[in-house]
């Protein structure tokens, strides 16, 4: 349970909230444990009073008695009444405080498991799940919640209100306590054997519906990819499996915690079987009196509650620890890209020079990069160009510094990537991915987003640049059309075109542009390289394809092989080799007029 410890500094933000709450339940608890004093002075002196009324009889001392004896019950039935309001209003107070606390605390830990996963670097998100990442903000969350909130509450409900009923009885007979609290230990240790079952079983259905709703996720968003290929049943059964998996657990997790409750009302049976018939011995030897026993009762029946959801307690701070050790398994995970103690913020000029960079992917092994060296001069246009798995969209993730080389360096200006401030070197660099993502929101925002000042003019002329603007005009409401998840009601073309035109919105002076034109036409290709020629005249542009595109004029061509550079220079240069290049452009250009 050591993992709850990360939760004290939210107790500590909260702790007038905390405090509060706790002096509620105290209050609560005090206005339940009064009216069995109450009861039990009743109880002795109505009997009592009947006698002497009986011996009374019709006489004026008589009629005195009974309107006591009426007077004694009525206004003691009202007392017992406002006690009663009085607990149901500190209750209800106990509970805005309380669970008012855990809403807030699941706010702020919701906020804070988000804002890390912000923070984290790309290799985190290769080596796990999203929806294993949506579980534990969510379902894991939800289940701390269970443990800031009511778990407090009812174990502080416990403690205060045993300690309170105990000490009113031990006040009447402490043999008579004795006998009512010697189950209480075996209680205990049931108690302590059980939630060791429930930890394991909870940490258990916890992966269990990570699995599950990993499974879930990837199939919608892979429903077309699933109908395409008649897999809906694969996928259903596969589903069903892994449901029917969590569907056993969570069972046999519901049948360990079900036996808390025939347990506990086991207990409490004897505890009031002990009361009735020792109390009944201790009456008749005149130890106790009859509403001695009466007050027992209502001890033990108030405790009856509290007693019994010490397992429904001890179930949820299991859980809630199990939950919050999956949760900081991630919170606990650092980024491998961070900014130096004293970050540089230059103005990038587009200035780019790598120097024998070596790469390997951590989580597969494979070597993208072997030995890569490239100069760059600010203004310059240079196209990378290779097959696939040549390295050339990994050279674009280091150039953004989502991954930092195991070898070599990259400097832009002169100044070492390490030194700059992480945020700042992107911000400075306008980057169109390869896979373009694309949110469900409209045109306008998608193509705003990288840039929260920019006008209306500005999105509608980078929509311009990137030859989106037909296709928008066709929308059903133009830029305030609401594309769908990740841009489904798209075409490749289209989505790709819009992540160039929200890349072009930042006017950066480096534009690093990876495979965004591999599924547009070849009409729309020229018009945006047209476009893209005026548009970079003062800017760096790195250009990565595997295609070669005849209509720019690049100051380097860079064809990479393996993570190496298979040759390099200009159009003209490699040309005259007679190399690859050569091989690749008169092959692209035969392919072109025959198509």
């Amino acid at each position: 349970m050591k993992s709850l410890g990360s939760l004290n500094k939210y107790f500590v933000k909260y702790k007038w909230r905390l405090l509060l709450g706790l002096l509620f339940v105290t209050i609560s608890c005090l206005f339940a444990v009064i009216p069995p004093v109450i009861i039990r002075n009743v109880l002795d002196q109505v009997p009592h009073n009947i006698d002497l009324y009986n011996m009374a009889g019709k006489t004026s001392t008589g009629e005195g008695m009974r309107s006591y004896i009426f007077n004694l019950v009525f206004y003691n039935g009202i007392l017992l009444l406002v006690l009663a309001l009085l607990r149901s209003v500190f209750m209800f107070m106990m509970r805005q405080t309380l669970i008012v606390m855990s809403r807030l605390i699941e706010y702020d830990q919701k906020s804070e498991i988000y804002n890390h996963y912000q923070q984290l670097d790309t290799h985190f998100y290769k080596i796990h799940y999203t929806g294993d990442l949506m579980n534990r903000i969510a379902e894991d969350v939800s289940r701390v919640r269970m443990y800031t909130g009511p778990s407090i509450m009812y174990a502080a409900n416990v403690v205060v209100l045993t300690v309170m009923c105990v000490w009113g009885m031990l006040r009447v007979s402490p043999m008579l306590t004795l006998y009512v609290v010697v189950p209480l230990p075996i209680l205990a240790i049931t108690i302590y054997y059980v939630n060791k079952l429930i930890y394991r079983k909870s940490s258990k259905i916890q992966a269990q519906l990570s699995a599950l709703t990993i499974t879930a996720q990837e199939s919608y968003s892979g429903i077309r990819v699933i109908k395409s290929f008649v897999q809906e049943q694969n996928m259903r059964r596969f589903f069903e499996t892994n449901s029917e998996d969590y569907r056993k657990s969570s069972i046999n997790l519901a049948k360990t915690e079900a036996f808390y409750f025939p347990a506990m009302n086991l207990f409490i049976g004897l505890s009031m079987l002990s009361t009735t018939l020792i109390g009944g011995i201790y009456a008749i030897q005149g130890r106790i009196t009859t509403g001695n026993i009466a007050e027992f009762v209502v001890y033990i029946n108030l405790l009856m509650f509290p007693i019994s959801s010490i397992g429904m307690v001890a179930s949820m701070i299991q859980r809630a620890g199990a939950s919050q050790q999956r949760i900081n398994e991630f919170l606990h995970t650092r980024s491998e890209i961070t900014d130096p103690p004293v970050p540089v913020r230059p103005v990038i000029s587009g200035e780019v020079a790598v120097d024998d960079l070596s790469f390997t992917y951590q989580h597969t092994g494979v070597k993208a990069l072997n030995h890569f060296s490239m100069q760059i001069r600010a203004g310059q246009k240079v196209a990378i160009v290779g097959k696939t798995g040549s390295g050339k969209s990994t050279l674009a993730h280091l150039l953004l510094r989502m991954y930092d080389a195991q070898g070599g360096s990259i400097t832009m200006d002169g100044i070492p990537l390490h030194d700059m401030q992480v945020q700042e070197l992107r911000r400075q660099i306008g980057y169109a991915p390869q896979e373009p993502f694309l949110f469900s929101d409209t045109v306008y925002n998608n193509i705003r987003f990288g840039r929260d000042d920019a006008t209306e003019a500005e999105v509608k002329e980078a929509a311009r640049l990137a030859d989106m603007e037909k296709d928008i005009a066709t929308l059903a409401k133009g830029y305030e059309t609401v594309i769908g998840e990740r841009g489904v009601m798209l075409s490749g073309g289209q989505k790709q075109r819009m992540a160039l035109a929200r890349a072009l919105l930042k006017n950066s002076k480096l534009l690093i542009l990876d495979g965004s034109l591999s599924a547009v036409d070849t009409q729309t290709e020229k018009n945006i390289l047209r476009n893209l020629e005026s548009y970079t005249e003062d800017k760096t542009a790195i250009i990565i394809t595997h295609r070669i595109f005849t209509s720019w004029t690049f100051d380097q061509i860079i064809l990479m092989d393996n993570g190496a550079i298979a040759e390099q220079g200009t159009h003209a240069e490699l040309m005259a080799r007679e190399g690859r290049y050569a091989k690749l452009y008169r092959h692209q250009t035969e392919m072109e007029v025959a198509g």
